[in-house]
Formats: structure tokens, C-alpha cells, sequence
């Protein structure tokens, strides 16, 4: 009989509920999708505790491999099809296509990026995402007579990990992607965008406010990445993981998961997943993919649902 206690079933049940219940509306890319506005969920992060949804395999090491990309602070896709990461593929390679004309196969696209510097650099770029924000945010210096130049980037993340270290009680341990002046540059506006942390004894616990969010494909990855960072934060402060409080504004299905959810709905969660962190690196920054374990992982199978771009 399945534990009715599992954490997966809060966001089972959120999305039967956005399915059965949401708005029907027409959407940026076309495809449609069903909406609830402003749900919550949290999950234990307390000894290793991680939500790694069991109900469809989730890739957890694409998503590290992602989140150990955005704290690099690069935009180009070509470090993350190396590792045959292929999630931002779709963005340049939709552009690549509409600009060009040539119907060029994802394949085809990731080997140029790959062998050819001049075309990754003009193609594989997706503007100033998530990992520009976090790491390298831009601030101006007045040189006089109106003009400006590029002063020192804002390191959003070694802050963070300065104030948890010597401010822990602080109202602003927080970042964000979400720069208003650059969205018009970013392939996509930073879905998952502002990230606050609170620290309660030695326990730190994270919020993300998430504005828009594909529960058919893009919430596991985000619920796990959020996690796994809060680890990470945790650790480079010498403290424990507490609790991940996700927080959306749109959250939707797109029209055509229909498939996706019905078969999510007709599963029961499995096991509970646990986390460990194999080692302490020296700082936030110095992580890699062989510092991460995961045990007691068994999913169900994966299922293929199209991504919307």
C-alpha cells in the first residue's frame, strides 16, 4: 500500500488538480496550456532528504550538471553539450533555423557548436542568462559627460555564501535572475528567478518563487537543482539542509502532456531518494558532478513529452 506521506504526492496532486481544474489559455509559444496561479509546496531536506520525483526517471545528474553550469556564470551552450547535456539545445537551435532558413537536425547543430569556435560563439550564446545574473551581475560607472562604462560585476552567490557564513539572521540572503534591463537579451527570461534563504538554529532552508513553471517537465528539474544547491550552500556554511518552500506564479501543463499526466496520475511514488555530498570543495564554485550521490533511487520509467519553445 503506498505511504500516503510521500512527498511526491503534493505535486502529484497539484498536477491533477491544474489539469482537471486550471484555466485553458493560449501561451507565447502557441501550444496551450492549463494554469493554476500562485501554488506552494514544501519539502524535507532534513539527512539527505531530496525531491527526486519517482513517478518518471528524472536525469538528477543533467540537472547538477546544469545548476554546475550556471554558477560558472557562462551563457554558451557548448560546455553543456559537451557532457551531452542537450536542455538549452532548442532556444539557439530555434533561432539558428528561423535566421537562417536551414532546417538543421539537433545533431547536425550541437557537432558545429562543438567543432567550430566562430559558430558557437555567434549561435550557441543565449544572451545574459541565469548563470550571467548570479555570478556577474553588470553595474555602470559614470566617466563624465553622460557616458558609462562597465564597472566591477556583482557575484551574487559569493555574497550569499558571505552573508550565511557572518549574517545568518539576515531579511536578505537572496538572489535573483530576474534583470530587468537585460530580459530582452536572455533566449528565455529566468524561469525559476528569485531564490531567498532562511537559517533556523543550523538548519538553512530555501524559497524559490518560480513565475513560470512547466510542471510536466521543467518542475522536477527545478525542485531537485533547488535542492541541490540548498546542499551545496549548506555545507560551504556549516550548516544542514532544512526545507525547500517552492512557490510558483503560473504554474501549467501544456496541452499536448496530456499523455504525460495521465500516466504520472496512474503511478505510485516509489522510494525516497537521498542525497549526499561526497566531499567538500573549496568553495561554492569548485564543485563537480563526482561530488554527488544519490541513494535509494527507483523510478519509474521516463516519458517522453515535447518541450515547448
Amino acid at each position: 500500500m503506498a505511504d500516503a506521506r510521500h512527498f511526491e504526492h503534493q505535486y502529484l496532486d497539484l498536477l491533477r488538480r491544474v489539469w482537471e481544474q486550471g484555466d485553458e489559455r493560449r501561451d507565447r509559444t502557441g501550444v496551450g496550456t492549463r494554469s493554476l496561479f500562485g501554488p506552494t509546496m514544501r519539502f524535507p531536506l532534513k539527512d539527505g532528504a531530496v525531491p527526486l520525483f519517482t513517478t518518471k526517471r528524472v536525469a538528477w545528474k543533467t540537472a547538477a550538471r546544469e545548476m554546475l553550469w550556471f554558477l560558472t556564470g557562462d551563457t554558451n551552450i557548448r560546455a553543456l553539450v559537451a557532457q551531452k547535456v542537450h536542455i538549452w539545445t532548442d532556444w539557439p537551435l530555434d533561432r539558428y533555423r528561423r535566421e537562417t532558413g536551414e532546417d538543421v537536425d539537433r545533431d547536425a547543430f550541437e557537432s558545429r557548436i562543438l567543432d567550430d569556435d566562430d559558430f558557437a560563439a555567434a549561435w550557441g550564446d543565449l544572451g545574459p542568462v541565469y548563470g550571467k545574473q548570479w555570478v556577474d551581475w553588470d553595474t555602470y560607472e559614470p566617466v563624465g559627460d553622460g557616458l558609462f562604462r562597465r564597472g566591477p560585476g556583482i557575484n551574487q552567490i559569493a555574497a550569499l555564501v558571505d552573508g550565511l557564513r557572518n549574517n545568518p539572521t539576515s531579511r536578505r540572503l537572496l538572489f535573483t535572475g530576474w534583470n530587468v534591463a537585460q530580459l530582452d537579451g536572455m533566449a528565455l527570461p529566468p524561469c525559476h528567478m528569485t531564490y531567498q534563504f532562511h537559517v533556523a538554529g543550523k538548519r538553512l532552508s530555501c524559497m524559490l518563487w518560480q513565475r513560470s513553471c512547466d510542471l510536466g517537465l521543467g518542475f522536477p528539474f527545478n525542485a531537485f537543482s533547488a535542492a541541490l544547491l540548498t546542499a551545496m550552500l549548506a555545507q560551504q556554511s556549516d550548516l544542514e539542509p532544512g526545507e525547500l518552500v517552492w512557490s510558483g506564479g503560473d504554474a501549467h501543463v501544456y496541452l499536448n502532456h496530456e499523455h504525460l499526466v495521465t500516466e504520472l496520475l496512474r503511478r505510485e511514488p516509489r522510494s525516497v531518494p537521498r542525497l549526499e555530498l561526497l566531499r567538500r570543495p573549496p568553495s561554492i564554485f569548485d564543485y563537480t558532478i563526482e561530488d554527488f550521490a544519490v541513494h535509494d533511487y527507483d523510478p519509474h520509467p521516463h516519458i517522453a513529452a515535447p518541450v515547448a519553445v
